[in-house]
């Protein structure tokens, strides 16, 4: 019996691919190979709001509004950069390969239509929950029954919230119209439910954070919790949108989903299997003669 075990029973070899880690530590080692591309994403969305924060500025040292004006440029361009951030970190996230100003500029020209629609959707959504939420609350005040209104309110706005889990992958992600869009993600959002609340629930530590460390998280904000959130959500959410809209598609042509190629290298195959009765055994002729020995 050998030492340490027997060598001479066949082994497992070694595999083509290591054992893919899941779950949280597949998120940390993802996300720390793409940390400072991230940041530097980070950098690159977040010029899209210099504009509306130079308005802000503007019309608080001259007690105007009009400079607000500068403010419809992030309005414009606020659907298409997230969409083009989206498409960088969906592709950082399931581990493909992704250039970070080409990959941005060209999503924003190509998906430049739909996400410009789904930020003016988004603009006035803004606009309605933010007057009627206080509203209804003012008046719940003095009349009780008027929470239900307001409760209708909350949950409306919080659903709405984490179908953006959604739609702007699927904007990046498929040729569907933004209707179909809009469904898709209504409905994402409860199939996936887990992946939302977990979501969700990154977005608000996020932003309790960044408003419990205000001024400081100001310094923090151009360059690193916007493309981090982002990248969250597309590590969460992508398999959710791949699992019942995406592979359903490939599914219904009768085709493989380009996506699982890398499968086709399966994590037990093996390079080369250890089996000792295939090895060369010495030649006995050869062992009888007394061999050179380099000292």
């Amino acid at each position: 019996m050998a030492l340490f075990g027997n060598f001479d029973q066949p082994g497992r070899g070694i595999p083509k691919a290591p054992a893919e880690k899941k779950g949280i530590f597949k998120f940390f080692e993802i996300y720390g190979r793409r940390c400072w591309k991230l940041i530097g994403l980070n950098v690159l969305y977040f010029m899209f709001f210099v504009p509306a924060l130079f308005a802000g500025w503007l019309s608080f040292k001259l007690n105007s509004y009009a400079p607000y004006f500068l403010a419809l440029i992030t309005v414009v361009c606020f659907g298409p950069a997230t969409a083009a951030m989206t498409k960088v970190t969906r592709n950082y996230s399931q581990e493909r390969n992704a250039f970070i100003y080409s990959d941005f500029i060209d999503t924003f020209k190509k998906c430049f239509k739909q996400s410009l629609a789904m930020g003016i959707i988004d603009a006035v959504f803004i606009v309605g929950f933010s007057v009627a939420i206080p509203t209804y609350k003012n008046w719940a005040e003095s009349n009780s029954t008027m929470y239900v209104p307001f409760i209708i309110c909350i949950s409306c706005l919080i659903v709405f919230f984490m179908m953006h889990f959604y739609i702007y992958l699927m904007i990046v992600s498929t040729n569907l119209r933004l209707r179909q869009i809009l469904k898709n993600a209504f409905f994402l959002v409860s199939l996936g439910v887990k992946n939302s609340l977990y979501t969700l629930l990154v977005w608000i530590i996020v932003v309790f954070c960044l408003l419990a460390l205000v001024p400081y998280s100001l310094f923090i904000l151009p360059f690193w919790p916007l493309s981090f959130i982002n990248f969250v959500t597309s590590f969460n959410c992508y398999p959710v949108i791949r699992k019942h809209v995406i592979q359903p598609y490939y599914d219904a042509k009768g085709e493989e989903n380009p996506e699982f190629d890398y499968l086709k290298t399966k994590e037990d195959e093996a390079l080369f299997e250890d089996k000792p009765e295939l090895e060369r055994q010495p030649d006995k002729k050869q062992g009888k003669k007394r061999g050179k020995t380099i000292s």
